[in-house]
């Protein structure tokens, strides 16, 4: 399939305070991962907070700067654009926030909110964003005759569906939706997923989903990528990662998802201790604290990247 978004080698490292030998430490958000997302196609990416779920997506549109590796979009290199560089890439990539309250201007109008990309980018005359606005206020859900309203006025859902509609003004062809789920109540949720799930098939989006919940994850992606302090640690279709995960990691994840009859019951796999921290990540490969199936290798060596099945990888001695 024809690849979008791919990156090689990605690390992000943030400089933070000094620590006890009073050098300057280093957090590695990002730590050399890679991967791609083919044309029309849903990457769902998962992990607990803090994997750098949301630090990998902001790289992709180039909200972040990489520390080092390589992002290509549609075959370009768009890793070192400058500002203006980037500018015609800004209208083919945009980004639906968690927080759909925060990420909207009080002092704004939605009719104008959902305007400004359009002017940012100086596409059509006054009349024809506004045309736009109602066309995609309609296409969301939400009415017309509340153009002139101000977010304080909508509920939480409808604050999300105005983000919605604005990361589509532009008519972009990759979305970074950002834990765009994750503050909304239960109901709720399901009626924004099925909202993207249809959006995405009908003007052909291609999706980066973050989220840290693997319900959600498995309704809207093709594909799904497991994060774990920094690394993928798994990666692959859909259908293969929550039919048979090979991760410890991934299978603990799994088990965690509740089911919904309450006659049926299933072993919950634990996992023991705390995530470690992402300034100093433990040597060798770095779910070894944690996982209940850790040989002597785990603790020395890094495991390196399986593909144990075409464009489905496994990061773990136990399967190498």
């Amino acid at each position: 399939m024809n690849k979008l978004i791919e990156v090689k080698n990605l690390r992000k490292w943030f400089q933070v305070g000094k620590g006890l030998s009073g050098k300057r430490e280093v957090l590695r958000a990002v730590d050399d991962i890679s991967f791609f997302i083919n044309r029309k196609e849903v990457l769902g990416l998962v992990g607990e907070s803090g994997c750098g779920k949301t630090t990998c997506g902001k790289m992709l549109l180039r909200i972040i700067d990489p520390t080092s590796g390589s992002i290509f979009f549609d075959n370009e290199e768009i890793t070192h654009l400058n500002k203006s560089e980037m500018r015609p890439f800004r209208r083919r990539m945009m980004i639906i926030y968690q927080d759909p309250y925060g990420s909207l201007d009080p002092r704004m109008r939605i009719g104008e909110a959902i305007s400004e990309p359009l002017a940012v980018h100086n596409i059509g005359t006054p009349k024809e964003r506004e045309e736009r606005v109602i066309q995609l206020m309609e296409k969301v859900g939400l009415s017309a005759d509340q153009i002139n309203r101000y977010p304080h006025e909508f509920s939480g859902g409808q604050r999300q569906r105005i983000g919605i509609a604005r990361a589509l003004a532009t008519n972009p062809e990759f979305i970074v939706a950002d834990e765009s789920v994750s503050a909304l109540d239960v109901s709720i949720q399901a009626q924004i997923i099925n909202l993207l799930k249809e959006l995405q098939k009908e003007f052909g989006l291609t999706l980066l989903f973050v989220a840290h919940d693997l319900s959600v994850v498995k309704h809207i992606s093709d594909r799904v990528a497991v994060m774990y302090l920094g690394k993928i640690v798994e990666m692959g279709e859909k259908k293969y990662l929550f039919r048979d995960p090979k991760h410890p990691y991934t299978q603990a994840l799994l088990s965690a998802i509740p089911i919904p009859d309450p006659k049926q019951r299933k072993q919950q796999e634990i996992i023991m201790g705390d995530v470690p921290s992402p300034i100093n990540p433990p040597k060798g490969c770095r779910f070894h604290t944690r996982c209940p199936e850790v040989s002597d290798i785990c603790k020395l060596e890094e495991p390196p990247l399986i593909e144990i099945k075409p464009n489905y990888f496994v990061v773990c001695h136990k399967v190498s």
